[in-house]
């Protein structure tokens, strides 16, 4: 959609709201870090599973908020982002045959990665308006044959933040099954309501969770692609070796800047959420405004918003329409579903933009028929 888009208008009149990466600068304290670590000689491999500055300062950020001590050396993985963390992670926990509940609509890889590591995905659906899933359903997805259950929250794309009661059943089923939690908690630092509570924090789960997050979304820098994976040393010793094979390490002077970053006063985290909170509201008025059937999402940077007052049926020919009529790119919610059928009506609007931005594309949205 960003290249149909751009291909069809420039960059000049296109507005993405498809991509999730921002159109705004980046903290110059990273940048000067990155910079600084380049001339100070951090140009070689760093040690595959992470260089020692980041692992410790990933170590100490998440033994403080999570009240227990993170083992730098022996949990702690640096990966090529948080998408390498999920196949690292997925390919060192799960044999072929094995089955991982996977709830929906789903971050694109993690049905592709199950079938890469050779197991097979079972959906559990999350329910509009408020993304609720049914406890049953859940509770009938686990098996004998069940390895691992992956975890999104706050979540990619409907920016739901899991309760710490729902995220109390999945421990419990877990523990039950002797199942594998794998959380991908990349937006941790982006909840408007509710709290964001990490799995791994909850009875029993320390040792049978992977954690992953990493720098691109609270520090602007999604092209770094710089993440970590945080689990028992069990695990990470799985991990390691995958994680090898696949990538054998992150950019090592922008491993070092990142550690910088993670020292960050809590203000800056405020900020971050403040800027975002206001970038949220502005585009949830305007779609609803437009005719598009918006709420507000708990977490992370995402409106799924929904489009039967425009009278369609096809998410991917109305994002189509989007582009061709208004220059506006967005997600047709249609792929991230098993079953496309099921997200034929809505399309997805990403919103780490400028202000002025979202008012352009707002403004662009305001000349669309409905029916």
């Amino acid at each position: 959609m960003t290249r149909l888009n751009l291909a069809l208008h420039g960059p000049e009149k296109a507005v993405n709201f498809a991509q999730g990466f921002p159109d705004f600068d980046t903290d110059r304290r990273i940048l000067d870090a990155a910079a600084q670590a380049l001339r100070d000689g951090f140009n070689q491999y760093a040690t595959t599973w992470g260089a020692p500055q980041l692992r410790q300062a990933v170590a100490r950020k998440y033994s403080k908020a999570w009240g227990r001590d993170v083992d730098a050396d022996a949990e702690v993985t640096i990966s090529c982002g948080a998408t390498e963390a999920m196949i690292a992670a997925m390919l060192a926990a799960v044999d072929p045959g094995d089955e991982v509940v996977v709830f929906e609509p789903f971050y694109e890889n993690y049905g592709p990665d199950c079938v890469i590591s050779g197991a097979s995905p079972r959906y559990v659906a999350l329910q509009p308006p408020d993304w609720s899933f049914d406890p049953d359903a859940l509770r009938a997805a686990f098996n004998a044959k069940t390895r691992a259950i992956v975890v999104n929250t706050p979540h990619n794309p409907t920016g739901k933040v899991y309760s710490k009661a729902e995220l109390e059943l999945i421990a419990e089923l877990c523990l039950e099954h002797d199942v594998i939690a794998i959380t991908d908690e990349i937006y941790e630092h982006l909840v408007y309501r509710g709290k964001h509570v990490s799995l791994a924090t909850l009875p029993g789960m320390a040792e049978r969770t992977i954690t992953i997050s990493g720098a691109s979304k609270t520090y602007s820098v999604t092209g770094w692609r710089v993440g970590w994976l945080i689990a028992p040393r069990s695990l990470s010793a799985g991990i390691r070796k995958v994680h090898d094979f696949l990538t054998v390490g992150a950019a090592h002077p922008l491993q070092v800047a990142v550690a910088q970053a993670l020292e960050f006063p809590a203000s800056f985290y405020v900020e971050l959420l403040g800027d975002y909170q206001e970038r949220r509201d502005a585009i949830v008025g305007g779609l609803n405004e437009c005719g598009f059937a918006a709420s507000s999402p708990d977490g992370a940077y995402y409106v799924m918003a929904g489009i039967s007052a425009f009278g369609v049926e096809d998410d991917v020919a109305f994002a189509r329409r989007l582009i061709e009529e208004v220059a506006v790119a967005t997600v047709p919610a249609s792929s991230f579903y098993h079953d496309p059928a099921l997200g034929r009506g809505y399309v997805r609007f990403s919103f780490p933009k400028k202000v002025e931005t979202i008012e352009r594309g707002l403004a662009a949205l305001r000349t669309l028929r409905r029916s």
